[in-house]
């Protein structure tokens, strides 16, 4: 253990907010003050830091339980405005992914697909209290003899709607372009030949795990600002990998740590739930996100401090290295260079095209802010921290 001249706990942090004391900034706000006071000065001031994130995140979906039909149903097959979501779980319980494209969907066989309705587009319509018409099929037992229902549902009507993202939050992502000589579709967006374009897809120094590059502060049990609610992390995501080279700051170089995480999707609001369409490539469901960052100590403090001219991530060829596994760098670049609108490569200027709204990412760490101040969040103690190793 270090010894830390700043100690705090959440408790003590928790008090603060109960009694209107609490200090919270954001994660830009917090890069100006680090300056001037330092990491010790700093921490004894500041007791939050908040952050916050909005991109397509593709590994989203919610647990819908439908209600049971008379006579019972246990359903084997569902559609949510012909959007096939899985049924296997239970009788009339079902998850719908945010990327399951609508069942009459042409796919990429005109290409490039445009993908209009999908998942993450149900989702937005329940979050927005639009009907969504439901159908189920099943192979009728003696206990659930029904063997179809078709209703029309509302978020109200559902008995529980739980947003579920197996992984969100990525610290860090690849910046990509494409060296081959056509035009391609991909997650990262359409990037044209020969390198035209260069997508990246983070809030850099607004992004949650940015800010504490070594997960100290997350894990199990943290609250967080999920989908314009209230949410929790409840695990590290799928492919959340820790050990990988980083920068004397902490940053990871390349993609890292990821969060699942759920929450209430009938507390949640559509401007933070929204459907995407990601012309020949797929659907997903833009997320709203946003971590709060308890300052226990100076060493905490100063990791959040970190800037966009601090944060780099790779450059990689989508075209031909991405799709046939070849994992290979085209050099750095930091997110002060890719906010700016161009970046330098081989010499000449490519334009930057950013996936992650840094706008709608500042209104969360706002939000959040606001939140804390009036005493409607307060901070949830993790059990067991995010693996980082």
């Amino acid at each position: 253990m270090k010894h830390h001249k700043v100690q705090k706990t959440y408790q003590q942090i928790n008090q603060k907010i109960r009694d209107g004391k609490v200090v919270v900034v954001t994660a830009e706000e917090i890069i100006g003050i680090l300056k001037k006071n330092g990491p010790v000065e700093t921490a004894r001031e500041v007791d939050i830091v908040t952050t916050g994130t909005f991109a397509p995140m593709c590994s989203s979906g919610a647990f819908i339980n439908f209600g049971h039909s008379v006579p019972g149903i246990k359903a084997s097959k569902v559609w949510l405005n012909n959007v096939p979501a899985y049924a296997g779980i239970a009788a009339v319980d079902c998850y719908i992914g945010a990327t399951e494209p609508c069942e009459e969907d042409p796919l990429n066989k005109v290409h490039p697909g445009e993908f209009k309705y999908g998942g993450g587009h149900v989702i937005q319509d329940l979050v927005a209290r639009n009907t969504v018409h439901l159908r189920a099929t099943a192979y009728g037992t003696d206990c659930y003899p029904n063997r179809a229902v078709e209703k029309d549902v509302t978020l109200k009507t559902l008995p529980q709607a739980t947003l579920c993202n197996p992984r969100n939050a990525y610290q860090n992502y690849n910046c990509a372009i494409n060296l081959s000589n056509r035009t391609i579709y991909t997650y990262m967006g359409t990037l044209r030949p020969n390198a035209g374009n260069a997508n990246y897809c983070s809030a850099g120094q607004l992004s949650p795990l940015m800010n504490d590059p070594y997960y100290m502060t997350i894990g199990i049990g943290t609250k967080i600002f999920l989908g314009g609610g209230q949410g929790f992390v409840t695990w590290h995501g799928t492919q959340h990998k820790a050990r990988v080279k980083r920068t004397k700051k902490g940053i990871p170089l390349t993609p890292a740590g990821t969060l699942c995480v759920m929450g209430d999707l009938k507390k949640m609001k559509p401007k933070w739930l929204v459907g995407v369409s990601m012309q020949g490539y797929g659907c997903s469901l833009a997320v709203g996100l946003g971590v709060p960052i308890p300052i226990l100590n100076e060493e905490i403090a100063e990791f959040t401090g970190i800037s966009d001219d601090e944060i780099f991530t790779r450059i990689v060829d989508y075209g031909h290295d991405y799709p046939h596994g070849i994992s290979k760098s085209y050099g750095r670049v930091s997110y002060t260079e890719l906010k700016s609108g161009t970046i330098r490569f081989n010499g000449q200027d490519v334009p930057t095209v950013p996936l992650s709204s840094v706008v709608r990412a500042r209104e969360i760490a706002e939000t959040l802010k606001k939140w804390i101040q009036k005493g409607k969040f307060t901070l949830g103690e993790p059990q067991q921290l995010l693996p980082s190793a």
